[in-house]
């Protein structure tokens, strides 16, 4: 229908070596170009490796975390090479720079549990016509796949939603499942049309009058002074009488 899967890539390749450099003292190789990785995975120790930056940075560009990467590992004697994915790539958030990237071991011929992009593309006639937004529910799908099978990423076309209340669910998805399988509830809403929120505008505040007796004190007095202009004449005189 309206959701579809863009297929596996090719397979990509970068060089790795050994490292024996950890903690604090990482930030040299850094500065010397190269990224910071452990490796993990079934059947395998966890192994630190250093990579040159220039190269993995196109590579992850067009594999992202579903595309395999034949890592080849030159330690002491004979090279080693591994399957893997991009598990987490962790960035300065300031800069977006690669700061350590996770490598996660897999078996080309054993299927593997993945988190797979859902991406828009296309235009929305609703909100051309301002009848309502777009939104966005969920921005990826767990799928269970072999690891060259796994798709790179899902787009919905999302210029055949013209309506409020109209959505686009899991179960529209059109994808090989011979292949891949959804591990997700087939009746959840992926995208879906809102109606555009209404901005209610606040009344402007209203200033409050004085009034007598309320404690206010009136303009041109002092409070705690009396005055006598304002008592009536006969208490003004049997005032003067007492003084």
């Amino acid at each position: 229908m309206s959701l579809a899967f863009i297929g596996k890539m090719d397979t990509h390749k970068l060089k790795a070596q050994k490292r024996i450099v950890f903690g604090r003292k990482v930030n040299a190789l850094r500065k010397e170009g190269l990224l910071p990785a452990n490796i993990y995975g079934k059947n395998i120790k966890s192994l630190a490796v250093q990579i040159n930056l220039d190269d993995f940075v196109p590579v992850y560009k067009e594999a992202g975390e579903t595309g395999v990467i034949n890592l080849m590992i030159n330690g002491k004697g004979k090279g080693e090479e591994l399957s893997v994915l991009v598990a987490n790539l962790q960035k300065d958030p300031t800069r977006d720079f690669p700061l350590h990237v996770d490598f996660r071991k897999v078996d080309l011929k054993e299927k593997i549990m993945a988190s797979v992009p859902i991406e828009f593309k296309g235009e929305a006639p609703c909100e051309k016509t301002s009848v309502g937004t777009v939104v966005q529910y969920i921005d990826e799908v767990e799928v269970e796949a072999l690891p060259t099978d796994l798709p790179e990423k899902f787009e919905i076309d999302i210029s055949v939603l013209t309506d409020v209340d109209q959505a686009i669910f899991l179960k529209d998805l059109k994808y090989e499942k011979s292949k891949i399988s959804l591990k997700d509830d087939f009746e959840k809403i992926v995208a879906k049309v809102e109606p555009p929120q209404k901005v209610e505008e606040e009344p402007a505040p209203v200033a409050e009058e004085a009034v007598p007796g309320t404690g206010e004190v009136p303009a041109g007095e002092t409070e705690g002074e009396e005055t006598v202009a304002a008592q009536p004449k006969d208490t003004q005189e049997a005032t003067s009488k007492t003084q």
